[in-house]
Order: structure tokens, then C-alpha cells, then sequence
């Protein structure tokens, strides 16, 4: 990656975005489809929408007839500038949020939801950035990867994208058109072997990368982590994201 002078570079509404409280509200579900097996994705339309910055969450929560509640928190994958909010749900055994998404919502159904949610996590689409992710943890460098398409930054921003083969790699299509490194932990596509990302294979990727950015479960957190760390990331600079079942 290049670095422009950051002064140099267009203000953008993703500038200005700053937290705010949130509220619950409600999305109604605009589109659904299963991109993977074991994955639903959601375009809804949220009333009372806040701007949103990429890296950020919402909370989903579901209510029953007798008042029980369960929530979830889900990455945003759209950017701030599509006028749906799109969310890519992993289907958890047993997980109440999860199953009802993919197997009971509709299109059409409203939901509650609370967001945009988080600041760690946020990138400024400015700084010189690099993601390690892995499975459903793609969403969030999806949601960074489509803004810095359309601010035209995406000299600022480099994505290696981790999955066990091509049909399980949610956004697959979408991060190879985008550029990014694609490494299939159990596939061979004929570029590299199957198996995790090297440290000579990370390198490279890193250059002038200032912020760094893992996302996927605490088996990938506990692998990406020390791989950066190794390849010269300042710690401090690390920010991680975990998701998985909630006891």
C-alpha cells in the first residue's frame, strides 16, 4: 500500500461520523439468502438509522409472546452509503438468534435492533490498514473494503481473507474482485496449497500498514495474533474481534 498524505486526502461523511447513544429501533428484512451452508445474510431497512462507521455492530434482539428476549451482536458488512444495512449471520447449533434467523425470519419480518455499536474496532478509512480474518469474521473487512472502494482509498487498505475451502468463505467472489489474498486452509486452488497463512506469505501484505485488524473465532484470534506480531505489528496497534457461541 501507498501512503498519501492523509491531509491531502477528500473529506468524506465516514469523517464526520462521531458516537452517539443508541436506541432500540426496528429493521424490516428487505432481502434474504443463504450465501453458504451454514450462513444467512439480511439487507434490512432500519428505521431511524444512525450513520455508521465500517467495523461496527448492531444488536439483533428477538422477542417472544411472554416477553423473553434473547439478542446477538451482528458486524455490519454494508457501507454507511447503502441505503440497507446488511448483516451475514453464522447458523450456530442451538444458537437462539442464529436458528431463528436462518430458519424462521422472513422477508418482510421487522425486527428490533440497537446500533451502529463500537469504537475499537472502527477503522477511520484513512489510516493505513491491514485485516486478518477469517470465516464469517470477513464482514467487517467487507464493510472496509466497499467504503474505501467508494472513497477511492483503497491504496489504504490490504485484506487476507481465511477460510477452510471456496464454498465456506462467505463474500469470496466479492474479496478476490476486490484484490484481496485468499488463503483455503483444507483446498488446494491450484495458486497455493491448502493450509494457513505463512509468515512469508503475511509479510509482504503488511507494508505500510499502521492499524491492524483480526476478526474470526479465538482459535483464529490465538493463531492471527502472535503471526502479526511475528511479522513486526505492534501490539498495541492490534485490535481483535472474536465471535462464536454465547454460553
Amino acid at each position: 500500500m501507498n501512503s498519501p498524505d492523509p491531509e491531502a486526502l477528500p473529506l468524506s461523511p465516514i469523517d464526520d461520523v462521531v458516537p452517539i447513544e443508541t436506541t432500540w429501533t426496528t429493521g424490516r428484512i428487505i432481502t434474504k439468502d443463504l450465501p453458504t451452508p451454514e450462513t444467512v445474510r439480511l439487507r434490512m431497512l432500519v428505521e431511524d438509522r444512525q450513520r455508521h462507521a465500517p467495523g461496527q455492530h448492531y444488536l439483533i434482539r428477538l422477542r417472544a409472546p411472554d416477553d423473553y428476549t434473547a439478542q446477538r451482536s451482528y458486524s455490519v458488512a454494508s457501507d454507511d452509503d447503502d441505503p440497507l444495512v446488511e448483516f451475514l449471520v453464522e447458523r450456530l447449533p442451538g444458537g437462539e438468534v442464529s436458528e431463528f434467523l436462518s430458519d424462521v425470519a422472513e422477508v418482510g419480518d421487522v425486527l428490533e435492533l440497537r446500533g451502529p455499536i463500537g469504537r475499537w474496532f472502527v477503522w477511520d478509512t484513512r489510516t493505513p490498514a491491514f485485516c486478518l480474518v477469517g470465516g464469517t469474521g470477513v464482514v467487517p473487512a467487507v464493510a472496509m473494503i466497499r467504503t474505501a472502494r467508494r472513497l477511492g482509498r483503497a491504496d489504504r487498505l490490504a485484506v487476507l481473507a481465511v477460510g477452510r475451502t471456496p464454498g465456506m468463505l462467505p463474500y469470496v467472489d466479492e474479496l478476490r474482485q476486490a484484490g484481496a489474498t485468499i488463503a483455503f486452509t483444507r483446498h488446494d486452488d491450484g495458486q497455493r496449497p491448502a493450509g494457513a497463512p505463512s509468515r512469508e506469505e503475511v509479510l509482504p501484505l503488511l507494508d505500510s500498514a499502521e492499524v491492524f485488524y483480526v476478526c474470526g473465532s479465538a482459535r483464529f484470534a490465538e493463531y492471527a495474533v502472535p503471526l502479526l506480531i511475528d511479522c513486526g505489528a505492534d501490539p498495541a496497534a492490534i485490535r481483535v474481534e472474536q465471535f462464536g457461541a454465547t454460553g
